[in-house]
């Protein structure tokens, strides 16, 4: 079978064993996994969070059928592994707080967690390898894997908004990844492209609807983070290392925004509040219909951007670097004059 049939496949089973299995669990587990309006949650009903109960096993069945099918590469199982170990934490860490909403769990149970679970994909030799010295290796891989496992928990405040951007940035990473190799990366991305989409459609339908859950927006932060640590960038151009940034630069933007304005307010920047991008928007008038495509729309800008800078010279990627600055910048200015309800 051809590398890409195999990709196809991979993604394929993800996607069906997430639709799948969706009306399941709605069945057996619905009762068990509520998400309740309150606070800034508006949803009207009670609504099942088993968004990632139904990601994690596409993705597990699409790695598992693909590994009992295929020769991967010397070291490319052990990197597997400890992906599948690191994602396996980061989902259960997200199922035990899914079972204690509305409150849920600690920031700092989450933290520890999330920091053993990078620790495992550091273990596998799966981190940021910029720098051949342990000592900024490590503490970089593990801001950058609780920074976006968090990113995408942030994001997770509107139908679609997350799960749309795990399937945008999913795929920019496979199409950076898809020249090399046969790697985890490769895989990965397809299995997590695969599941992600095999939601999305739950996320807005009347029946069976369902919420990702901090078990789905974690799980999918943590998988793009460990995927983005498992291509090389560099090879057209020595800044192409800096092209994850702008492949999650949607939910690293908001993830940032929402701190800097939380902390401008003297507010604890860990705390829930209604300071997100998406919610500024719609207090300006844009409806949640067009809030969704207009961050559809700059995430496949940014990843379009991500792409290019791996594919161009110093030069080029530098001004396409400027020019994302410029705009994510004149966005933060823009809602930062949003004002919202405290």
């Amino acid at each position: 079978m051809s590398e890409i049939s195999l990709y196809l496949l991979s993604a394929l089973i993800a996607c069906a064993v997430t639709a799948g299995s969706m009306p399941l669990l709605h069945h057996f587990l619905a009762k068990y996994f509520l998400d309740v309006p309150s606070g800034i949650k508006k949803h009207k009903h009670a609504v099942p969070v088993l968004g990632g109960s139904a990601i994690f096993l596409g993705l597990s069945a699409s790695l598992i059928f693909i590994r009992l099918t295929t020769h991967f590469p010397t070291g490319t199982l052990h990197s597997l592994r400890g992906v599948l170990i690191g994602a396996g934490i980061i989902f259960l860490l997200g199922l035990a707080d899914d079972l204690k909403k509305p409150k849920g769990l600690s920031a700092p149970v989450k933290l520890a967690v999330q920091a053993l679970a990078a620790a495992v994909l550091i273990l596998y030799g799966v981190r940021i390898t910029l720098f051949n010295c342990p000592q900024l290796s490590y503490p970089l891989t593990f801001l950058w894997v609780i920074g976006i496992t968090n990113a995408f928990n942030l994001l997770d405040i509107a139908d679609g908004l997350c799960i749309s951007q795990a399937v945008i940035c999913a795929t920019g990473l496979l199409f950076i990844t898809l020249p090399t190799e046969f790697t985890y990366a490769n895989f990965c991305a397809c299995a997590v492209l695969g599941a992600s989409i095999g939601f999305w459609p739950y996320n807005h339908l009347s029946k069976f609807k369902t919420f990702l859950g901090d078990s789905g927006s974690t799980l999918l932060g943590f998988l793009l983070a460990a995927l983005a640590c498992g291509s090389g960038y560099s090879e057209n151009s020595n800044l192409g290392f800096l092209a994850p940034l702008l492949i999650l630069a949607v939910p690293l933007f908001d993830t940032a925004f929402v701190a800097l304005i939380r902390i401008l307010q003297g507010k604890n920047p860990l705390q829930g509040s209604n300071d997100h991008a998406a919610l500024r928007l719609q207090k300006a008038g844009v409806s949640r219909y067009h809030t969704l495509l207009l961050f559809i729309g700059a995430g496949l800008f940014f990843n379009i951007l991500g792409f290019a800078v791996t594919q161009t010279d110093e030069c080029s990627a530098a001004a396409l670097y400027f020019l994302a600055f410029v705009l994510l910048t004149a966005a933060g200015v823009f809602l930062g004059q949003i004002r919202m309800k405290s």
